[in-house]
């Protein structure tokens, strides 16, 4: 899609003014709170033996709880299909890495239908559906956009970056924050919550947390109460400090009189991690697998002035996919005409008014995906890839397959899933290309986390070079014709490191990152378009640059790796810089 054709699609949500797209009276304001890898065990209110979560237990108090409610097992997908309402599988972004971690284009996200209502809208944290333009949070909807690349600060798109006093991007612009990176997005979070409140305009405000994914990098004082748990205490102190900015939180909204009459919604991204092994709530499996313990997820719910039924567990079986739906229902905002939803509306169940429609739902992500990998859902049944059946009221461990004993049940949910698989199975291999020569991002960076197939995500594996002698390509449209300086790196850029260098171990405010793995570069082949040049390289160069002219208007796959001295292929370019001249 044109940069034109974004125009045109996004002009369609804008088209009834925003008065008429919300009730008439004063529409709600929205915070999304999404922590990254605390699973459903890790709160005491969810039953933690050792975990202290005295503020999150207290809006748990005040919430509709939906205590069976399903996520995607890893944090990009389940980001994609917040924003959407779409299962991933539909909206692209279906894994971590490897040319699926980022959303189409051509789908509104929340940010796209709530700014079209009137709302400002705001990101502060952990984004992960996209690097680059046109898939930065700027370009999906968000006025605001403090925000980091990849899936965390330690990713290879941030490789060097600290929890501690580090770097951000401000709609794109590289910036310090002081401070730890947890209590730097509450903090803009709230600074955006207030301004907008100044300005009489509903927000939405989306604050998902890069804590307390890995590596867990923490103030000793928050990890201290824990060390008697072993490896578990740096984790807990993560989610301690969460806990303790959402008691700085709740403050605010009390002080700044918006608790009343703001949704908060506190989720978190995918099943347990680094807890399991202390509580995990009774459940089978962990992030990344297919049993509950990788997907169920806690889902808290408040709107004082909502009319909401009294704080209590929903039991009906919900999923993130119906998070746009609901907030739209809630708030009042006409559903764009363009706009579909794998998710519904759960106001019925918020308010108490009713129940919904009984349905199945597919929990299915990757970098490969493969028929039945997943799990389907239907009420207590879960289906776990083609052949286990589980009761999860009978059997909440997933420990006693059902299948050979309903066969009925066992061949509706397997039809369904068929029907479903079907449906996505042609768009599968849809990699979503990087603009390149786009004014709105000019030069383009690209780093090995976008390699099509080819997982490279983090700094040990580009510190051991890992993806095979050449590494990935990555996928790419030509947005104008010209000239285009290509420089391919085995180091990220600002890190002025020569080709054929190690690299020392990084310490860090807390903990350190890995020595990284020398090279014996002499030169380097690039191939774009139908093009392929290579080069010669000399020990102390930083880049092999290329020059070439391309055509506009054209999707292609960039691809750059390194050779040694006698042309052997060594390893992928784990970092290019493309310039439009």
């Amino acid at each position: 899609m044109s940069s034109l054709d974004r125009r045109e699609f996004l002009s369609t949500l804008a088209a009834a003014p925003a008065a008429t797209q919300r009730a008439a009276s004063a529409p709600p304001n929205i915070l999304i709170i999404l922590t990254d890898d605390q699973g459903y065990g890790d709160l005491s209110c969810h039953g933690n033996p050792v975990l202290k979560t005295p503020n999150l237990d207290r809006l748990h108090s005040q919430s509709v709880r939906f205590t069976d409610f399903h996520s995607a097992p890893m944090c990009t997908p389940t980001r994609g299909q917040l924003l959407s309402g779409l299962d991933a599988l539909y909206n692209r972004a279906t894994s971590v890495t490897a040319g699926r971690a980022v959303l189409r284009r051509d789908v509104p996200t929340m940010a796209d239908i709530f700014s079209a209502a009137g709302y400002r809208t705001g990101v502060f944290g952990k984004w992960h559906v996209g690097d680059n333009y046109p898939y930065r949070p700027m370009d999906r909807g968000f006025q605001e956009a403090l925000y980091h690349l990849g899936f965390g600060m330690s990713s290879a798109p941030e490789f060097g970056n600290d929890y501690f006093n580090g770097r951000y991007r401000d709609k794109g612009v590289i910036k310090k924050f002081e401070g730890y990176c947890t209590d730097f997005w509450f903090r803009e979070a709230m600074r955006f919550m207030r301004d907008s409140h100044s300005r009489k305009q509903p927000f939405l405000c989306y604050l998902p947390t890069n804590a307390p994914h890995g590596p867990h990098w923490v103030d000793e004082k928050y990890a201290a109460p824990y060390k008697k748990h072993g490896g578990v205490a740096n984790f807990f102190g993560m989610i301690a400090n969460i806990d303790e900015n959402m008691g700085k939180l709740e403050q605010f909204l009390a002080e700044t009189g918006l608790r009343d009459n703001t949704i908060v919604i506190f989720m978190t991204d995918n099943g347990g991690t680094a807890g399991v092994k202390i509580f995990n709530a009774g459940m089978r499996g962990r992030k990344q697998m297919y049993y509950d313990g990788g997907h169920r997820v806690p889902c808290f719910i408040r709107w004082p002035n909502g009319k909401l039924r009294q704080p209590g567990d929903v039991a009906t079986t919900a999923q993130m996919q119906d998070i746009l739906p609901t907030l739209i229902d809630l708030c009042g905002i006409k559903k764009p005409a363009n706009a579909r939803f794998d998710g519904v509306s759960l106001t019925p169940l918020l308010r108490g008014t009713g129940t919904i429609a009984d349905r199945m739902m597919v929990v299915q992500y990757g970098q490969i995906l493969k028929k039945w990998d997943a799990c389907t859902i239907w009420g207590k049944w879960r289906l776990v890839g083609q052949d286990e059946l589980y009761d999860l009221r009978e059997d909440p461990g997933q420990e006693k397959n059902l299948a050979s004993q309903n066969p009925e049940v066992l061949a509706k949910m397997r039809a369904y899933y068929e029907a479903w698989w079907e449906k996505n199975v042609s768009v599968l291999d849809d990699y979503q290309a990087i603009s390149l020569g786009a004014p709105q991002e000019n030069p383009v960076h690209l780093t090995s986390s976008d390699w099509q197939d080819v997982y490279a995500d983090n700094p040990t594996h580009v510190s051991n070079a890992v993806g095979g002698p050449r590494g990935g390509p990555w996928n790419v449209f030509i947005e104008r014709d010209g000239e285009y300086q290509i420089s391919l790196s085995r180091w990220p850029p600002e890190h002025n490191l020569p080709l054929t260098a190690g690299r020392p171990v990084q310490k860090m405010t807390v903990g350190e990152l890995p020595e990284g793995k020398a090279m014996p570069i002499g030169g380097a082949t690039l191939t774009i378009a139908g093009q392929t040049a290579t080069t010669k390289t000399r020990p102390e160069d930083k880049a092999a640059v290329f020059k070439v002219r391309l055509k506009g208007g054209v999707r292609t796959r960039l691809h750059g790796w390194f050779l040694d001295s006698a042309g052997n292929d060594l390893c992928g370019a784990f970092y290019a810089v493309v310039t439009r001249l």
